[in-house]
């Protein structure tokens, strides 16, 4: 067997290290339970135990196979898994492991059955507490697998234990205080049982302890070097100063598995891994010890990398990627490892251009460029520089294009959303450039002392009285030089819907259509009204001199229909142009703007390592941007989730000061940007945004003063005091400061300020000032929502906002911003109200709204605020009452609410109420709602929510209702078994222990028994009792109760009781019904269980109950059991059993099962035919009813037979086609033999058919629709060609009076009006219209 090692100093060296812990998955447990003390081998029983939670799936292994699993119906922490006797075949390694949310758990510890007549081998580890250096404590764990045994702890060279133990469990701790190195060796364990000594176990698996810090330390190098990929070989060399030692290498993330040995070759020892994995990357580290396991110091930790991909690096630049000719450029390298070599590339050059060395490499280094001329312009990039060969993947997060110029490049300038004013709205200039820079500048050439300044390049134009418009350019000056402006922009024109008076050309071109469209309208009724007289003048016109005209007539007419339909086509495209121009200007609206804020690892000094996210309430994000003073700096995509994206900084210098603010970006929009986040220097937090809602005397004021940062203290001042007026604590991001009682003495100027917690303080440069003025205003109005305010997506909301006084318009705010405006109503008397309806509520409308109201100049006080909250974006949280949900009438109750996420706003909900009972904001992931001097109207259904207030209010999904009962009496609960609470000998069975009350736990007891069973510690309104391999030892009288687990004098009622019965152990009776199986509704039946044994309680059992139906305790070996009048749910299947008087509930088999139909009628049966049913020449069908009873006679009866054909016992009736008899439509029922006169329903209908049946009468009528097919398209096609043909002008031909060829073509024009019976010239006219006739020689 091979030398098993855990080292003493590989559990406690964690500490002294400096090595941050790993979380290690809990282990299931895995034992031995045996009804057999003194020889539990003869049966044995498998006990697996979930540590933290509970599961419906275990699993057991043998020999690292899977040998068995248990898939229960409900969720438990604990199952049993049966061996029985052991044997040949059932000895091996065993372990077990439970189903997870994501997976199966990691195995249990290894359980090894030995033959039997052997105890189980233990097994043997070590736990540190203290590092392994002399006077450290030590644990040695042992474990047996089986309870109340001897364990021993035996050491190699020592005759005599070194300990022993008899602990209760399976598992006994052996402690080694103040190590000393004579407490070094190899150790072992081994146990036996209490009553039989000489029986002992296997001896564990040695276990070697040694004693670390008596030579000195080795040194710990790699070959070909730390970092490499995944399948090439790495081999470390320790080396000591003492020749022949023994060399340990450990790493330190799995010490227990990945501790190896060798010994030293000299005085240093190699240890080679031929085909590195990504599982090998971790702190390694040796020591060596000689033969009497003296150890030596640890050697330095080696960091190990086993990486397909370097983590990317990023360059940035200072002071600017824009710089002068003969300055200084300092490019600084960042990146996630430390003491690796960094160089810097420049796109067009072989090799690197510097190295830095790896020895000094902090992950945060600069390469610098002096006296930087043209040749040092282009695209730069920084990668990992390392000395030895590697496939390993190098990449850049980005990269920078430095520019050497002797003046800065002119930047770009553009207007949103175009550049032509609408009334009443504004226009951004947008000035761009394609690198950082300290301020733009915005000139207007029409004024020349115009001139705005701007950080970001945003320059907000408005055209009051037509002021605006006109001609514009911008600059910009860089950081790195504030003296040296660029160029001016290519100029850009402002144009306006009217310039001092004048018409425009878009307005002039607007009337010109407008015109245009009116003008072919009356041209068009003009055109009408004359063609339809002259259709009348000819219709009514016959004479000879007007012949010779008709052709010019005719030519007119044709002009006019051509003249007609150009006039429609122009006016056609005079309305198209005519709504082109008149449109008004669509804007794709931008998403709501995001969240900015800064996050940091170092909260005593921020500035040291800082980080931005951008955070958008929109989920179909796909994108961010960073700009700083205006200008993008990076972008990234949001993670899937939490739609967000970070932007590191790292250690702030003069480079990052500036303005900060994020965009959002979707498929077709971009959000407006954030609040700006201002960094105001290297070593001072920054800058703060204060905040308040309009000051009303008298009522209560929070000012918002909003720090960027979490983990930092809040300060208000107001201007001409010196000390802060009000401080609060680290509580989030932002603070609110109250006013109580806004006063003339409370208006001014304030501001606020951030600082870090510990002293002495770092201070933010204060916040721009806030000034706060009373004024006279209207009183607030009343605001509400008609449905609740914590809504899920899609659902539509109503805010009402109404006042008492007259013809009022209202404005709706959401977060202070406006939204929406209602006129008043002039017509109605009486008080104003308006309402504001949100059709479908998406994630991002959510929020705090408000409103008010006015009337010329006075304004109305701001509406309390509604926080419209949109659910169903975050996880649930969960509702805990404390001390518990059952609380006394007068008494407090807490109920915690625990999310997730910290810094969240939360909501406690009551059903039946309109709006949230409570809010409470959180700097935690927890807040406590307190329900004071509860009574009877408190009980109820109680739910909660967390939301966060930046974001729109996108809320989680509701907690679990978790119920309050106020009241001095537990209500009962209810005890019921789970298939049935009678089963068979060896099956399982669990007792569900119901009840309404959460959060509680259930206690379960056996009567006789003065303790209870077990005991179930529930977060659910149920306990789940299993009882596995049902024996005898079983049977009993159970009930069960409330458990709560705070002490509290509320009385507990027991639930009712439950008699479990194990059958199999007594012959079966049997079971007979009078009359019989099969009774009409409001009958008797009377149901004769018959048993064997005098004595004896007979129980009737139904399928599908869970409890039994009647017990009877008859003075015979017969129970009748009588169910008079009865009904529809009493059909079913019927079975008894019995148990006798002096062995209560240990019951006989169940008797054969009986099924009972109650009905008026029997259930109709089922009729096939075999093989089918189409007869073939010369063959049989059979027909086959059957039904669902048995003792029945069938009988088939055919269509249009005035009797029965066949009768039949079985239910097979053959039939022939002799004739053409036997087609035709069958069905069958069936009567009982033992009631002759009640018949069964018909069956459905089986149809059999032949050769020269329906088959050729399906041809014929194929044959028929073809045909009428096709004279009904012939008919239609006559009828179209009949009215086309009259459409046209008919040619006819009559006598000429010269030669007898002429041709007279008749043109029929206008025969639509023509009158009925009026007389033509044209003796082949026929029709009600006139026809002129006029001859053309051809």
């Amino acid at each position: 067997m091979m030398l098993r090692t855990f080292n003493l100093l590989l559990g406690c060296i964690w500490l002294s290290l400096g090595v941050a812990s790993m979380a290690v998955e809990p282990q299931p447990e895995l034992w031995i339970e045996s009804n057999h003390p003194h020889a539990p081998w003869s049966n044995i029983t498998l006990l697996c135990r979930s540590p933290s939670r509970v599961s419906s799936k275990f699993l057991l292994m043998k020999d690292n196979t899977q040998m068995t699993w248990i898939r229960s119906s409900y969720k438990t922490f604990q199952v049993s898994f049966f061996i029985g006797a052991l044997s040949v075949s059932t000895t091996g390694v065993y372990r077990c492991c439970y189903w997870k949310e994501k997976g199966w758990s990691k195995p249990s510890k290894v359980l090894e059955l030995q033959s039997p007549g052997q105890l189980p081998k233990p097994i043997f580890w070590i736990q540190a507490k203290t590092p392994p250096l002399p006077g450290c404590n030590v644990n040695i764990l042992c474990n047996g697998w089986i309870q109340d045994l001897v364990f021993v702890l035996l050491k190699e060279g020592n005759t005599e234990p070194v300990d022993y133990q008899v602990p209760t469990g399976t598992m006994a701790i052996f402690s080694i205080d103040n190590l000393a190195p004579e407490n070094e060796g190899v150790y072992l364990c081994r146990t036996h049982f209490q009553m039989l000594p000489t029986l002992w176990s296997e001896p564990s698996n040695p276990l070697k302890l040694v004693v670390a810090g008596l030579y000195p330390k080795p040194t710990l190098t790699a070959h070909p070097g730390p970092i490499l990929a995944p399948g090439e070989s790495l081999s470390f060399r320790c080396q000591g100063p003492i020749y022949g030692m023994t060399f340990v290498l450990m790493r330190l993330e799995g010490l227990k598995k990945s501790s190896y040995y060798k010994k030293a070759v000299k005085n240093e020892a190699y240890f080679y891994f031929k085909s590195l994995k990504t599982q090998d990357t971790g702190h390694y580290l040796c020591l060596y010890y000689d033969a009497s396991y003296r150890g030596s110091l640890l050697s330095d930790i080696l960091k190990v990398w086993v990486t397909e991909t370097f983590p990317k690096t990023w360059l940035l630049v200072q002071p600017s990627p824009v710089i002068q000719m003969g300055q200084n450029v300092s490019l600084r390298c960042q990146g996630l490892m430390d003491g690796v070599g960094l160089a810097l590339y420049k796109k067009g050059e072989e090799g690197p251009l510097q190295i830095l060395d790896g020895t000094s490499n902090d992950g945060n280094k600069s390469f610098l460029l002096t006296n930087v001329t043209h040749k040092d312009a282009g695209i730069y990039r920084c990668l990992y520089f390392l000395n030895w060969k590697t496939s390993i993947k190098m990449e850049t997060y980005n990269t920078v294009e430095l520019m050497v110029v002797d003046k800065p490049p002119k930047p770009s300038l553009s207007a949103w959303p175009s550049s032509v004013f609408n009334i009443g709205k504004t226009i951004t200039f947008q000035c761009r450039v394609s690198h950082p820079v300290l301020e733009f500048s915005l000139e207007w050439e029409e004024k020349a002392t115009f001139q705005k300044f701007s950080v970001d390049g945003d320059f907000i134009i408005t055209n009051i009285e037509g002021e605006g418009t006109g001609t514009y350019s911008c600059i910009f000056r860089i950081e790195a030089h504030t003296d040296i402006c660029s160029d001016h922009s290519k100029p850009l024109k402002l144009a306006g819907p009217r310039v001092t008076g004048f018409l425009t050309w878009n307005s002039f071109m607007n009337e010109v259509f407008r015109m245009s469209l009116f003008v072919q309208l009356i041209s068009l009724l003009l055109l009408v009204l004359w063609i339809r007289w002259r259709c009348r003048r000819l219709r009514f016109s016959n004479s000879s001199h007007l012949i010779s005209g008709l052709v010019r007539e005719a030519w007119l007419l044709g002009t006019a229909q051509g003249v007609a339909m150009l006039f429609i086509l122009m006016a056609l495209l005079c309305c198209g142009l005519c709504t082109g121009a008149l449109a008004e200007e669509i804007v794709i609206m931008p998403t709501p703007k995001p969240e900015l804020w800064a996050e940091t690892n170092f909260p005593l000094a921020p500035w040291t390592n800082l980080t931005l996210w951008c955070r958008s309430p929109s989920g179909s994000t796909k994108e961010f941007v960073l700009l700083k003073d205006g200008t993008g700096w990076i972008a990234t995509r949001p993670a899937s989730e939490q739609v967000r994206a970070a932007f590191p900084l790292g250690a702030l210098t003069h480079s990052h000061t500036g303005s900060y603010h994020c965009h959002s970006w979707e498929e077709m929009a971009v959000s407006e940007p954030s609040e700006a986040l201002e960094l105001v220097g290297t070593d001072i937090l920054p800058k703060p945004v204060i905040s308040a809602s309009l000051p009303v005397r008298g009522q209560e004021l929070q000012i918002r003063c909003k720090g960027w940062l979490e983990g930092l203290g809040f300060a208000l001042f107001k201007k001409g005091e010196q000390e802060p007026v009000q401080r609060l604590g680290a509580i989030g991001r932002e603070a609110f400061f109250t006013i109580q009682r806004m006063e003339d003495k409370d208006q001014g100027n304030y501001s606020c300020r951030t600082h870090t917690q510990m002293q002495p303080f770092k201070w933010s440069e204060p916040s721009e000032p806030l000034e706060l003025v009373i004024k006279e205003t209207y009183p607030k109005p009343f605001f509400k929502t008609w449905a609740s305010p914590v809504v899920a997506p899609g659902a539509r909301v109503t805010f009402n906002c109404s006042t008492s006084h007259e013809h009022m318009s209202f404005i709706l705010y959401k977060d202070d911003t406006e939204i929406a405006s209602s006129d008043p109503a002039w017509g109605k008397p009486g008080s104003s109200a308006a309402h504001f309806l949100i059709i479908s509520v998406g994630i991002g409308d959510g929020g705090n709204y408000s409103c008010r109201y006015y009337d010329f100049s006075i304004w109305s006080e701001p509406s309390d605020p509604v926080e419209l909250i949109v659910t169903e974006f975050y996880p649930k949280p969960t509702l805990l009452a404390q001390p518990g949900p059952v609380v006394l009438p007068g008494k407090n109750v807490t109920l915690r609410c625990q999310g997730i996420f910290q810094a969240m706003r939360f909501a406690l909900l009551q059903e039946g109420t309109h709006a949230p009972i409570q809010f409470q904001s959180a700097s935690g992931t927890s807040v406590d709602f307190l329900l004071h001097t509860v009574g009877a109207e408190d009980s109820g259904n109680y739910s909660c929510i967390y939301y966060e207030t930046t974001m729109s209010n996108r809320g989680s999904y509701a907690s679990t209702p978790l119920m309050i009962w106020v009241t001095d009496t537990f209500p009962r609960p209810w005890l019921s078994a789970e298939p049935s609470s009678v089963v068979t000998m060896g099956q399982n069975v669990t007792l569900w222990c119901q009840g309404p009350v959460r959060g509680v736990g259930y206690i379960l007891h056996k009567e006789g028994k003065a303790t209870s069973i077990q005991l179930w510690g529930s977060t659910s309104n149920e306990g789940a009792f299993p009882i596995t391999n049902i024996s005898g030892a079983s049977i009993g009288r159970y009930s069960c109760c409330y458990h709560p687990d705070w002490i509290s004098s509320i009385k507990i009622q027991p639930s009712n009781t439950l008699e479990l019965m194990v059958t199999g152990l007594l012959p079966k009776p049997s079971l007979l019904v009078q009359p019989g199986p099969m009774v009409a509704p409001g009958e008797n039946v009377t149901l004769q269980c018959q048993g064997e044994l005098p004595d004896s309680t007979f129980v009737l059992l139904k399928e599908g109950n869970q409890q039994p139906l009647q017990q009877q305790r008859p003075s015979g070996y017969r129970a009748d059991f009588w169910m008079p009048v009865v009904r529809d749910q009493d059909s079913g299947v019927y079975s008894c059993v019995y148990y006798l008087d002096s062995a209560p509930l240990a019951a006989s088999n169940h008797s054969n099962s009986l099924e009972i139909w109650v009905t008026d009628k029997p259930p109709k049966p089922s009729l096939s035919a075999w093989p089918s049913t189409v007869f073939k020449l010369g063959k049989d069908i059979t027909l086959q009813c059957r039904g669902p009873l048995p003792g029945v006679e069938f009988v088939l009866e055919h269509d249009g037979e005035e009797a029965p054909q066949q009768f039949s016992e079985d239910g097979d009736f053959v039939i022939n086609n002799l004739e053409g008899k036997g087609i035709g439509n069958y069905s069958c029922s069936y009567r009982l033999q033992d009631y002759p006169n009640i018949w069964s329903e018909a069956s459905d209908a089986v149809e059999l058919v032949g050769a020269a049946g329906p088959v050729a009468q399906e041809c014929t009528v194929g044959n028929i629709v073809r045909s009428t097919l096709i004279v009904v398209v012939v008919v239609a096609l006559g009828i179209v060609l009949a009215v086309e043909w009259k459409k046209w002008p008919r040619l006819r031909t009559r006598g000429s009076e010269t030669d007898g060829r002429d041709q007279t073509v008749v043109l029929e024009e206008c025969n639509q009006e023509g009158e009925a019976g009026t007389t033509t010239n044209s003796p082949s006219s026929a029709s009600q219209g006139i026809s002129v006739e006029v001859t053309v020689p051809i």
